[in-house]
């Protein structure tokens, strides 16, 4: 009976991996465990498959890979599982109230400013070698300090990312990182919030006055007049 429960159950990578594209940490779908605890107490866990987590994507594997380019040393960074990425895109209208005792006029008169920034928000999260061990094999604390990196740079970072190429995204300005408690010893979330940033010429150059270039006067005539 229990082998007949089993096999009606979806299989547990093929649910865990849909899961995770959504930044969801993979949850254990079957509440049944064959193997005893006991045999892997005091054990070198290399030795262990059955804590190894899934391996990070390449950048093939991804649908839209995301990298970015750190300043300080001009390395590039692929996020090692493809995040979510929303970009929020809006107009700067300046409205204008107009007095009028025309019955079917309301609203304002709307004037095309300029347009704002793109507001982008980057999901994802880090997975862990493996999801049972120690702090150093199981938390992804090198891809953490790869984005206190890109955090603490104090230039604009350069961005790699098809979908943000639609709107001809190369740099962004990052805002804030969030990193919320996430379930599971081998699993950090995150959370960033940049701007779009597009390079600017600030050299004001005057325009030249037109000079009129007057010749030698020649020839015969009256100069007394």
């Amino acid at each position: 009976m229990k082998n007949k429960v089993i096999q009606q159950i979806p299989r547990q990578e093929i649910v865990e991996n849909e899961l995770s594209k959504h930044v969801t940490p993979p949850i254990n779908i079957i509440p049944i465990n064959s193997h005893n605890s006991e045999l892997y107490s005091g054990k070198n866990y290399n030795d262990v498959e059955l804590w190894m987590n899934d391996k990070a994507k390449a950048e093939t594997a991804q649908f839209f890979p995301l990298s970015f380019k750190n300043p300080e040393n001009n390395d590039w960074y692929l996020l090692p599982w493809e995040p979510m990425i929303s970009i929020e895109a809006n107009i700067i209208l300046k409205s204008q109230s107009v007095a009028s005792a025309q019955k079917n006029f309301s609203g304002t008169i709307k004037d095309r400013w300029a347009q704002d920034d793109y507001s982008i928000t980057i999901t994802g999260a880090f997975y862990g070698q493996k999801m049972r061990g120690s702090y150093v094999e199981c938390y992804p604390r090198e891809d953490m300090e790869k984005l206190r990196d890109l955090f603490l740079a104090a230039e604009a970072i350069q961005v790699k990312c098809e979908f943000l190429q639609i709107y001809g995204i190369n740099k962004i300005a990052i805002k804030s990182m969030d990193f919320p408690f996430t379930k599971g010893e081998y699993v950090q979330a995150y959370e960033i919030k940049a701007l779009s940033d597009f390079d600017w010429d600030l050299n004001f150059t005057p325009n030249k006055k037109n000079t009129l270039i007057v010749g030698t006067l020649s020839g015969d005539f009256d100069r007394t007049n």
